[in-house]
Order: C-alpha cells, then structure tokens, then sequence
C-alpha cells in the first residue's frame, strides 16, 4: 500500500499499461477461436459420450474438423441471429455455445431458438462456465426476439438434464432417436427441454 492508500502493483506485469482482464466472462466468438472451440467440443463430446459411443470413435474425433466447419460458421454465419457465445477464464476459452432457429418440424423459426451445441471444458466443469453461457443465451435470443428456446439433451445425461432444469427448463414431450452410421448400430435417444426467454431473469 502507498502512503497514499492506493495499493501497489504486485508486479510490473501491472505497469504494461494492458487493460484489466475479467476472471470470467462471455462474449460473442471470433473466427480466431475456432480451433479452440474445436479442440472444447471434442474434449466435451469424449467426456459426455464415453458410455455411448465406441472408444474407437471417440479417438477419432478430429478437433481440427471441428474447427474448420465453426471457423466458417463464424466468418459467414448466415441468418443474422445465428450466435456463437465463447465462456473465458481470463483470456483462455473454456466453453461455448452456438444459438440458431429452431429446425424442428414443430417449430416456428421466428419465434423458435435452439441451442445447437453447448459445451464447457471437462476440466473446467463445475466453475460457472456453464451457468454463465446459458445466461448469456437466454440473454441474446430475448434480445433476437425468440419467444421460446429449446435444447435436445441425450435421455441418459442426467448431468445435462439436472443442469437445464436447475435453470427453470422443462421437458416438453417431444423426443427422437438419432441413428448415427443409418444402420441401426448405434441409437441415441433424445429428449427435448425448452424455456421462456421472457421469464428468465
């Protein structure tokens, strides 16, 4: 502390003249963090996917493919209110989430979002990233007009499922069956969960 009561930088690292860094925070993404965002979701899909998916495909999983379809989502992303939200700790990537209308066949593409993906870094679990993406969603498609949105959860995920309606979110009925490789050798059962952007806080 300084005789004048201002405390001290602890390092000159402070004196760099650098803008102060937030411990967390949740912006829009940069076609930069692609290749982050890649090597997240890969990391996530492992993690979720370990006891439905064969380990060999799981090994597979390219974060460098990953990257290149979000690096061109990110610099063309088409419908003006299709979003890719980033999750930082400090200035490192931890999480994302990518917003777009509803494609489903009961759905309202006007007024119908969907959280096409939302993924935190398995070691960076239980931190809020989670939490603060999903804010900062129900945040931007209120803003985007949406009057409702809507996330498909695997139906095993109780760890999603808990996290969701934690938040206010409710299933509401629909569900579907992903066939993977169109052979019938792997199905993965989904539920479908949805809020009201205008009654959350």
């Amino acid at each position: 502390m300084s005789d004048f009561g201002v405390p001290e930088p602890e390092n000159l690292s402070d004196l760099s003249g650098e803008p102060p860094v937030a411990e967390t925070s949740v912006r829009l993404a940069l076609p930069a963090e692609a290749n982050a965002i890649g090597e997240i979701q890969v990391a996530a899909w492992r993690a979720s996917y370990a006891d439905l998916l064969p380990a060999d495909v799981l090994a597979d999983l390219n974060p460098a493919q990953f990257a290149a379809q979000w690096r061109a989502a990110l610099v063309a992303p088409g419908e003006a209110r299709n979003r890719v939200m980033i999750a930082l700790a400090g200035r490192t990537p931890v999480g994302f989430a990518a917003i777009t209308a509803s494609d489903d066949p009961d759905a309202d593409s006007q007024y119908d979002a969907l959280i096409a993906e939302l993924a935190v870094q398995p070691d960076a679990t239980r931190a809020g990233h989670g939490s603060r993406l999903l804010n900062a969603v129900v945040d931007t498609v209120r803003a985007d007009g949406f009057r409702r949105v809507t996330v498909w959860i695997n139906s095993t995920d109780d760890v999603s499922r808990a996290f969701y309606t934690e938040a206010g979110w409710a299933p509401d009925s629909a569900h579907r069956e992903l066939d993977l490789y169109g052979d019938g050798s792997i199905r993965i059962k989904q539920v479908r969960l949805h809020t009201d952007p205008a009654n959350e806080d």
